[in-house]
């Protein structure tokens, strides 16, 4: 699951990838890894003397170096071609396109300033490492969700190899997450996890609109969405507490 979702230098055998949908029920240790490092970079410059702000953006930047901006590249493709093509197939078509549009350039500049700025405002709360933490865990975990209840729309691509998980693992990353959510939040926690819940499924009906199912680039989507509106729930409930 590292090995896939982060750039580490994590060696794994050849033919692991071939058991790749295995190893869906780890994928919330990713987004552990992810939390950490941002949360500890962010804190390492604000106890040099940086502004939360600038540390929020140093945070930012290794959490994007870590996973290699492939979540990133995700939203950008599907952004391009969820809204810069009228067919299935045509849409297809550009999120295969490496060339950036308006719809994957602006989808990268709002996602990516959005998150700086909620990062920013949390790091000034006590309970910054846990909403970082249930940013990257839940964000990581709704994965096995989408590709075991949504169809593969292309026959290749990342998504394609790894192939449709099945069994208890599916869920076993979301729950771990809700827990410690309902553990540590309470009922704001409970009301974290459905909205996590909610926002996969709209993520999961738009894309069965769209390309009717998903592909790396959806699920790669859906991961900045939700780590976008798990950190903004989180930043509601520390100013409502």
């Amino acid at each position: 699951a590292l090995s896939l979702l982060t750039r580490l230098p994590i060696h794994v055998p050849t033919d692991a990838y071939e058991r790749a949908h295995k190893a869906v029920w780890a994928y919330g240790v990713a987004g552990l890894v992810w939390a950490i490092c941002v949360w500890i970079v962010a804190n390492l410059c604000m106890a040099a003397g940086l502004a939360p702000p600038i540390a929020a953006g140093f945070g930012l930047i290794v959490g994007m170096l870590i996973t290699g901006v492939m979540h990133e590249d995700g939203l950008a493709d599907s952004a391009d071609g969820f809204w810069g093509g009228w067919e299935r197939e045509r849409r297809l078509e550009i999120m295969r396109d490496s060339r950036l549009g308006v719809y994957g350039s602006l989808a990268l500049i709002v996602s990516t300033g959005l998150r700086w700025q909620l990062i920013a405002t949390l790091l000034e709360d006590e309970n910054s490492f846990l909403a970082m933490l249930l940013a990257g865990m839940f964000a990581r975990s709704i994965l096995p969700l989408m590709m075991t209840h949504l169809p593969q729309a292309r026959s290749d691509g990342l998504s394609h190899s790894v192939g449709i998980p099945t069994g208890g693992g599916v869920y076993f990353s979301f729950v771990i997450s809700s827990l410690i959510s309902l553990v540590f939040l309470g009922v704001a926690g409970l009301m974290l996890a459905v909205i996590a819940a909610f926002a996969t499924l709209l993520c999961g009906l738009l894309a069965r609109k769209k390309i009717c199912g998903q592909t790396g680039d959806v699920l790669g989507a859906s991961v900045v969405i939700i780590e976008i509106i798990v950190l903004a729930t989180c930043v509601l409930v520390n100013g409502n507490a």
